[in-house]
């Protein structure tokens, strides 16, 4: 069953309760006030006889007998009464009409009774007229069937009225519900396009009321889908990327060894030849333990939780830049540092690992030497470390995808340098775990900056 025909019948039940109920408790009191005006005339014509009685009897009951007997009769012509007794000790004095109930009263009180005779409702009054004895009892019968036929006519004419308002009724809560429920339809219709594949899929938002706000979460979720689902995307799209990347690396230095050993294996060479073909078995055995080594690398920084201690980044700079100050002078290349003194919370070969292979990166863009710069020092409470070169620079399409596994600006060269592409994958890597940042600004023939950010105290 639909929501909104539910809401029909819950309203359309509920109308029908309340106007059922309300209209009944009217009619009924109209019809208690009615029947309480007959009984209070009723019991005025009582008194007015009682009255007159005590006005004709002067000296005793028995000498007045006719006399009482005519008032009451005249009075009962008068009135309008629809049956009257008078009854003295057992015996009837006064008869008119045959309506009426026989009942036992009381000194000093009036015995009311409602009957039904006949098809019509009459009220019964029952009283002594005095307390001498004999007493004389007088019964007064009025027809109140009107009464009656006013409040059938009352429910007659309510149920007309209660079945219009509930057909008008019903139908104004179908258009309600219609007009409330037509958010949740925009909602389930998003849904299902979401099921079919549409995450850009998205629901109106046109009131601030608990559905509004429903489609906002709804729009909320959608989103946040849909970007998941672009970054599992993207994720999958960089892993077989990566498992690409990663078999054609394999593949060149295998082929390679491979082809060498079956070639000493199989041919007769000369000590030289086959000092030549050793090398190259070793030089690649060389790349690709460096490729493993790199991978595992990689694979340990995603799983640990490096333990961090407060150490000064220039001792540490200072110290690296010299060590390799005398093997990049072989290649004319001009190692420098400057650095600022203070401390900051860090992991020291992570760091050393960090700074090693941004140098290591900056050397293969130099062809015939060249300057690279480090310079450390501060700002707004981060420590900042720069490696600058002169080398050749990137294209600035590629500085998005540089720390990408693999990846190479210039495929060949690299190659022939014995690159993977995985050291700036390793930096990023490690620049996350420090909660840092890292940017690169370069234009071709201008050289590289590499700037790391990671948080410290400042000096």
């Amino acid at each position: 069953m639909k929501f909104r025909v539910k809401i029909l019948l819950c309203s359309v039940w509920l109308l029908a309760l309340l106007f059922g109920l309300g209209g009944t408790l009217l009619i009924e009191q109209s019809f208690h006030r009615a029947m309480e005006r007959e009984k209070d005339a009723a019991i005025s014509h009582f008194q007015m006889a009682v009255s007159a009685v005590q006005l004709v009897t002067q000296t005793s009951a028995t000498q007045n007998l006719t006399d009482i007997t005519a008032t009451v009769g005249s009075m009962a012509r008068k009135a309008g009464w629809k049956s009257v007794r008078l009854w003295l000790d057992g015996q009837a004095l006064l008869v008119q009409g045959n309506v009426y109930r026989e009942s036992e009263v009381e000194s000093g009180q009036c015995a009311i009774l409602l009957f039904h005779s006949a098809g019509r409702q009459y009220l019964q009054l029952s009283g002594l007229l005095n307390a001498s004895q004999p007493a004389l009892q007088l019964d007064i019968v009025w027809d109140v069937s009107d009464v009656y036929t006013q409040r059938s006519q009352q429910i007659a004419a309510y149920q007309k009225i209660f079945l219009l308002l509930l057909m008008a009724g019903g139908l104004l809560f179908w258009l309600m519900s219609a007009i409330l429920t037509r958010p949740l339809a925009r909602v389930s219709r998003a849904s299902r396009e979401l099921a079919r594949g549409n995450y850009a899929a998205r629901v109106q938002v046109r009131s601030d009321d608990e559905i509004g706000q429903l489609s906002r979460d709804f729009n909320a979720m959608a989103e946040r889908l849909e970007q998941n689902v672009a970054e599992l995307q993207d994720a999958v799209r960089r892993q077989e990327q990566f498992m690409g990347s990663f078999a054609h690396e394999m593949k060149t230095p295998m082929t390679s060894v491979i082809g060498y050993a079956d070639l000493i294996r199989g041919q007769s060479l000369s000590p030289e030849e086959t000092m030549r073909a050793a090398n190259y078995i070793f030089t690649e055995g060389a790349r690709l333990e460096a490729l493993s080594v790199k991978l595992l690398n990689l694979l340990v920084l995603k799983h640990q939780e490096p333990e961090f201690i407060t150490a000064e980044p220039a001792q540490l700079v200072t110290a690296l830049v010299q060590n390799l100050k005398p093997v990049y002078a072989q290649s004319h290349i001009k190692l420098q540092c400057q650095c600022a003194p203070g401390s900051c919370r860090m992991e020291p070969d992570l760091i050393r690992s960090l700074l090693t292979n941004l140098i290591v990166n900056t050397r293969k863009a130099m062809d015939a030497g060249g300057n690279i710069y480090v310079v450390s020092d501060w700002t707004d409470g981060c420590w900042r470390l720069r490696v600058l070169d002169n080398g050749r620079g990137m294209p600035r399409q590629t500085l998005a995808h540089i720390t990408e596994a693999f990846y190479r600006v210039d495929k060949s060269r690299s190659r022939a340098q014995g690159g993977a592409g995985l050291g700036l994958t390793l930096c990023s890597q490690i620049v996350c775990l420090h909660n840092g940042t890292m940017r690169f600004d370069s234009r071709e023939g201008n050289g590289t900056c590499v700037t790391v950010l990671l948080k410290g105290d400042a000096p």
